[in-house]
C-alpha cells in the first residue's frame, strides 16, 4: 500500500479527509460558504483584519468545521446504521430528528521547536483544537423519547479525537488566541442555528449538533471564560467562592457560574454601573474582569485534578516527614532536605524518579497505598501514619467516580458513598491536616471535594468529558511533527492535521 504511484496516494488521501463528501445546511449557515469540497485552509482565512490591526504573523492550518463534522460523521457511517438496527428502528423511517454531542478540547503544548538545528532555540509553542463524536441519538417520530445508537466507546482515546486546527501560538497570548478561533467559534454558533442534510446509509438524513466545551484545562477556562487567573482569590471556575470560604467550608457548594452569567459580571466590570471601588466591583463580579469568548461547559478537568491532587499530596508528605504540624515555620533548608529524603525513598522503594513537574504517570504511581507505606517509614510517629493512611483510602475511594467514563456502571457503590467519603476526607484535612489548610487550599482540591457529585448527576461522567485525548494526541503532534512532516513549515502543519 505504501509503495503506489502519487497520484493513487493523493486520490486515497482526499476520500479520508474533510473536504470529500457532499452536505448542505438548512438554513445555509451564516457567513459561511456553501461549498462542500473545502479541504485544508488557512486558519487565518475568515478573519477579517482592521487598518489598525497588526497582521497575525503566526502559521495556522485547519479544517472548516462543518466539513469536518461530515467528514467524522461518514466515519461513523457503519456505526450509526447498526445502531439503528439494533434498536428496531426501521432505516426508511429514520431520515430526521438525528442530535450529535460534540466534545470539545482545546489544549496549549509547551516547546515543539526543532531539536536538531544549530542556533538558539527559539520558544515555539503550539496549540491543537479538536473535537469527539460522543454520542449520536435519534428522535423518531412515533417515539417519546430519544434512543442513542452510537456511544463513542472510547471517549478518551487519541483515536476518537478529531483535530481541527492547528496553530502556532502561546496558549497565554490571549490576542492571537482569539483572533484565530474566533472564525471557528462563528462557525459554531452558526451550526448551532441550523440542520444538516447528509447521506449515511444511502439516505439523506438530517442532524442537529450540540457542542459541550469540556476538554480544557484550568488555565484555558479561565482565560477562555474571562476569569482571572488560577492565583486568584476566586478559586473555582464552577462557582463563586473565595479561597478562605472553600478552605472553611469544604464540601458545601453547587455550581453557579456559566458562560451568560459571566458575560453579564463582565458588562458590570466594564460599566461600573454602582461606581463602586476597585476591590467592591471586584467582588461584586466574582473576578470576572476580561471578556468571556468563548462558552465552556463548567466541568472538571479528570486529568488535571489527578495531578493538582497528587502534587498537594507530595507536599503533604514533605510536610509530615519534617513534622510541620508541631513547628512554627521551617526554613528553606530543612524543607528542601525533606523533599530531598522524599524524592531519596521514593526512588529507592517505588523506582519513581523525582519529576519537575508532576505528571499523570508519576500522579498515579504515587497515588497508591504501597507509595504511601514507603512515604509513612519517613514519619516519625503512629499517629500521624494513621492519619495520612485514612487519608489516601478516602481519596483512592473517591478517584474512581471522576476518573471513570461511566461512573454508575464502573463504581456505583464509590458514586454513592462520594458524598460521605469527600465529607470524611474534608473533616481529616480540617482536624489533622489544619497547618495546611488554614485560609488556603488548591484550586482542584476545591473541585474534587465540592463539585464532583453535582456534575455527574448532570452529565453522568467526568471522566469520559476530559481531556485526555486531545493530550494523547499533543504527543502524536510532537512526533509528527518531527519525522514525518515534509520539512518546510508551511506544509508542516497540513501534514500533521491529516
Amino acid at each position: 500500500q505504501i509503495f503506489q504511484p502519487l497520484h493513487t496516494l493523493r486520490a486515497a488521501e482526499k476520500e479520508l479527509l474533510p473536504g470529500f463528501h457532499q452536505f448542505e445546511w438548512q438554513p445555509a449557515l451564516k457567513n459561511v460558504s456553501t461549498s462542500c469540497n473545502v479541504g485544508i485552509i488557512n486558519g487565518l482565512s475568515g478573519w477579517a483584519s482592521s487598518v489598525d490591526d497588526a497582521p497575525a504573523d503566526t502559521i495556522t492550518r485547519r479544517f472548516r468545521y462543518d466539513v469536518a463534522l461530515v467528514s467524522a460523521l461518514k466515519d461513523l457511517e457503519e456505526d450509526i446504521m447498526e445502531g439503528l438496527r439494533d434498536s428496531g428502528m426501521e432505516d426508511s423511517t429514520c431520515t430526521s430528528g438525528f442530535s450529535v454531542m460534540i466534545k470539545e478540547c482545546c489544549d496549549g503544548m509547551g516547546d515543539v521547536s526543532e531539536k536538531h538545528g544549530g542556533g538558539p532555540v527559539v520558544p515555539e509553542k503550539a496549540v491543537r483544537f479538536s473535537f469527539t463524536i460522543m454520542s449520536v441519538s435519534v428522535l423518531a417520530d412515533d417515539v417519546e423519547e430519544q434512543v442513542t445508537i452510537f456511544t463513542e466507546p472510547k471517549p478518551n482515546s487519541e483515536l476518537s479525537c478529531k483535530p481541527l486546527c492547528l496553530m502556532f501560538v502561546d496558549e497565554s497570548d490571549h490576542e492571537t488566541l482569539t483572533a484565530v478561533l474566533g472564525p471557528i467559534i462563528a462557525e459554531r454558533n452558526a451550526m448551532k442555528e441550523s440542520r444538516l442534510i447528509l447521506s449515511i446509509g444511502g439516505l439523506p438524513r438530517s442532524f442537529r449538533f450540540h457542542f459541550r466545551g469540556t476538554g480544557y484545562d484550568e488555565k484555558m477556562v479561565r482565560e477562555m471564560e474571562g476569569l482571572e487567573a488560577s492565583g486568584s482569590t476566586y478559586i473555582c471556575t464552577l462557582c463563586d467562592s473565595s479561597r478562605a470560604e472553600a478552605s472553611q467550608n469544604m464540601v458545601l457548594h453547587s455550581i453557579t457560574r456559566n458562560h451568560d452569567e459571566n458575560l453579564e459580571r463582565y458588562e458590570i466590570w466594564r460599566k461600573n454601573p454602582f461606581s463602586e471601588s476597585a476591590d467592591e466591583l471586584r467582588d461584586r463580579v466574582k473576578g470576572v474582569s476580561a471578556k468571556p469568548f468563548m462558552e465552556t461547559q463548567p466541568t472538571l478537568d479528570a486529568l488535571h485534578c489527578d495531578i493538582g491532587n497528587a502534587t498537594e499530596f507530595y507536599k503533604i508528605f514533605q510536610d509530615e516527614i519534617g513534622e510541620v504540624y508541631k513547628k512554627v515555620n521551617p526554613s528553606r533548608e530543612q524543607r528542601r532536605s525533606w523533599r530531598a529524603a522524599l524524592d531519596k525513598q521514593l526512588r529507592k522503594k517505588m523506582k519513581l524518579k523525582p519529576v519537575m513537574r508532576m505528571n499523570g504517570n508519576y500522579a498515579r504511581r504515587l497515588m497508591t497505598l504501597e507509595a504511601l507505606e514507603v512515604v509513612c517509614e519517613l514519619v516519625p510517629s503512629e499517629e500521624r501514619q494513621e492519619a495520612l493512611r485514612e487519608l489516601m483510602r478516602l481519596y483512592l475511594q473517591m478517584k474512581p467516580v471522576w476518573r471513570a467514563t461511566c461512573p454508575a456502571k464502573e463504581c456505583p457503590d464509590q458514586l454513592c458513598r462520594y458524598s460521605f467519603n469527600s465529607q470524611r476526607f474534608a473533616d481529616l484535612l480540617s482536624s489533622a491536616f489544619k497547618y495546611r489548610y488554614n485560609g488556603k487550599i488548591t484550586n482542584y482540591l476545591h473541585k474534587t471535594l465540592a463539585h464532583v457529585p453535582e456534575i455527574i448527576e448532570r452529565d453522568g461522567s467526568i471522566g469520559a468529558w476530559a481531556s485526555e485525548g486531545n493530550e494523547s494526541a499533543n504527543k502524536l503532534f510532537r512526533r509528527f511533527r518531527k519525522m514525518n512532516a515534509r520539512q518546510s513549515k508551511a506544509y508542516e502543519l497540513e501534514d500533521v492535521l491529516k
